[in-house]
């Protein structure tokens, strides 16, 4: 506890700098707007602006990116209460109830309760965070090759099983994203893979280009493809903001469930504000004394899946710091925006690199702060952004990802990488597919390649000293468990029927 609370003061004396709330503020702003944006969102936002982080030190970095995650959470509600748009995925529960109290004119006290709801569920997930990760990264520094190896391919199972897509679609773009990941020289035999007598290739595919590429590029792409739809937006007074007695005291008790409920599967591999969100919302109508109000205005659907939503958030934080591997796409982003500025996240960047850790978690109570004071008093400036046309909004995102890529290696492979895979993410959405394994599967398989040789060169090829390790051993186990519970439930339904 010790440790925390020196940890905590001395991040707080970083976080604190001019500069770094800055940092903080601009993750915060432009978080919200990409939120507000329909299909935007915080993986877009930070897949835009990732190159630019080079101009900053690792520190500013995340800081900026913790700010745009978070924001985006809170943009996506706003839009989902007022427009029953959802501009962010995890915010398409919100619209269920959000909307509906907006129709009864209570849409300042659903934007106030989410935002509460937020601020609530960011400070708790921020202090679970902090333990867990320290916990995690004690423990960590045992792992050897063949652990970590275990934990990359149970991250990618579970991966596969809740992307919310089909398995053998996801297994498809994991397939992929590992292949991306063998591009260039095999750094232990030293010889080229898949470069096909290119030079540039020699270094492999850079992931910038490709992660703009998929999730900036394709989305100007799907949105320049839609139909542009004209949205009457809702004004919200200031006076309407506060909600009643009744609404506080049935919102509070959704917040905290949806905090520690969202923090616990923001652990777990996968979309985890998306199912944090569907989660509890089935978990709040079934606690309600009122679950035939659900649907039709129920504040307690908008206070806990918001909760949830933001507190997956910070669950998702504690893999990628304490062991190295990122669960969700965003964090693939984050991790890539470390590796830019030389830093390999894992338990020797806790220890090592201790500063960097505590003004992190310190900005982002600074960074929560900043959002309920941002959000509430200009939501009518934020909607407005809405009206901006697209044929000056996506011009601009492309031009942007240009130069962000361009500036790393001034490299035309890379602008060629760019808008090859940008095409290539457009049609993936366009016949179905989720590409968010693809992204997490070409961060994570270099991992995987290292640990399994590395385990194989260390047992002498036995591959069962590997498995039958006790960590290793119960990490398979669970892998398994996704595919063979399932089987189980559905033939025990069969049976029932």
């Amino acid at each position: 506890m010790l440790e925390i609370t020196q940890g905590l003061l001395g991040g707080f004396a970083t976080a604190l700098k001019p500069l770094y709330l800055y940092y903080a503020f601009l993750g915060a702003v432009l978080g919200t707007i990409t939120g507000v944006l329909p299909g935007l969102g915080p993986l877009g936002a930070m897949a835009i602006l990732l190159s630019f982080t080079l101009s900053m030190d690792a520190t500013g970095a995340m800081i900026l990116f913790a700010g745009i995650y978070y924001g985006a959470m809170y943009g996506g509600s706003t839009t989902s209460i007022l427009l029953n748009i959802p501009g962010e995925a995890a915010s398409v529960v919100t619209c269920i109830d959000g909307y509906k109290m907006a129709q009864k004119g209570r849409a300042g006290a659903a934007l106030t309760v989410a935002a509460v709801g937020s601020f609530i569920a960011g400070t708790i997930s921020i202090l679970g965070l902090m333990v867990v990760a320290l916990f995690l990264s004690d423990i960590a520094l045992r792992f050897g090759p063949a652990e970590f190896f275990a934990i990359g391919v149970c991250g990618l199972v579970l991966l596969m099983r809740l992307s919310g897509g089909s398995l053998l679609q996801s297994f498809i773009m994991i397939l992929v994203g590992m292949a991306l990941g063998t591009v260039g020289v095999d750094f232990l035999a030293g010889t080229e893979r898949f470069t096909f007598g290119n030079v540039e290739l020699g270094q492999g595919i850079d992931f910038l280009p490709v992660a703009m590429g998929i999730f900036g590029i394709a989305e100007v792409l799907t949105t320049v493809a839609e139909k542009e739809s004209l949205q009457t937006v809702q004004k919200v007074k200031m006076r309407d903001l506060l909600p009643t007695a009744k609404e506080w005291k049935r919102s509070i008790p959704a917040m905290f469930r949806g905090s520690f409920l969202g923090f616990a599967i923001g652990l777990v591999p996968g979309p985890s504000p998306v199912i944090a969100t569907f989660v509890s919302y089935i978990s709040e109508k079934r606690f309600s004394k009122n679950p035939e109000e659900f649907g039709e205005g129920a504040i307690e659907g908008v206070a806990g899946p918001e909760a949830a939503n933001n507190a997956a958030v910070g669950g998702a934080y504690v893999p990628l710091f304490a062991l190295g591997i990122p669960f969700t796409p965003a964090m693939a982003m984050v991790l890539g925006a470390l590796m830019l500025h030389g830093l390999t996240p894992g338990p020797n960047l806790i220890k090592e690199k201790s500063e960097l850790f505590w003004a992190v978690m310190a900005s982002m109570y600074i960074g929560n702060f900043m959002l309920i004071v941002l959000n509430l008093p200009l939501v009518n400036v934020f909607v407005s952004i809405l009206r901006v046309p697209k044929n000056i909004l996506m011009p601009v995102i492309v031009i942007i990802c240009m130069i962000g890529v361009y500036s790393v290696n001034s490299s035309l492979l890379d602008l060629l990488m760019l808008a090859l895979f940008g095409f290539i993410g457009y049609i993936l959405r366009a016949v179905g597919f989720q590409v968010a394994p693809l992204i997490l599967a070409m961060v994570i398989g270099p991992m995987i390649e290292t640990s399994l040789r590395q385990a194989l060169n260390i047992t002498g090829g036995n591959i069962g000293d590997m498995i039958f390790r006790p960590i290793c051993l119960t990490l398979y186990i669970l892998a398994s468990l996704t595919f063979v519970v399932p089987l189980i439930m559905k033939a025990i339904r069969k049976g029932k029927g």
